[in-house]
């Protein structure tokens, strides 16, 4: 990979990135993100505009999946009243890494960092996720930047 930073993940923009590809085995999670604005203040961006990237490499180390959660959610009739409810649900360690291959191709809503926990909110066509994972370290890498245009 051309580009390189390292706890840099505040000077990125993930929402509307896409999954392409998840890997969350043998201590390693990666995700591998198209659409990921990069942001003037990256240490990699010469720009002095929003840019993006396709492919872009979001490595965490030393992982470790705290939460995965199929988020909850109410639906209202259109007076306001409650119609149904359903609970989030945990998804099993044994079931994750199958649940991660089928969120590729979804959209990522946020990915956030808070004293060494990464929290990924991810939309579906009808579901949100939600995965924490403890970390040391975030590292990104990516071959080319591209014009948000």
């Amino acid at each position: 990979m051309k580009y390189y930073t390292e706890n840099e993940l505040q000077n990125f923009r993930f929402e509307g990135a896409y999954i392409a590809e998840t890997c969350a085995v043998n201590g390693i999670f990666e995700m591998i993100l198209d659409n990921v604005t990069i942001l003037p203040q990256n240490s990699c961006n010469r720009d002095i505009r929003e840019m993006r990237a396709n492919e872009l490499k979001l490595k965490i180390r030393e992982p470790e999946i705290t939460a995965f959660v199929e988020e909850g959610y109410k639906v209202y009739d259109a007076d306001g009243n409650l119609k149904e409810k359903k609970e989030d649900i945990l998804i099993a360690a044994e079931d994750q890494a199958a649940k991660l291959k089928e969120l590729e191709g979804c959209e990522i809503y946020s990915i956030e960092q808070e004293k060494g926990v990464y929290t990924v909110s991810i939309d579906t066509e009808d579901h949100t996720f939600m995965i924490k994972v403890s970390g040391s370290a975030d590292v990104e890498e990516w071959d080319r930047f591209l014009s948000k245009d």
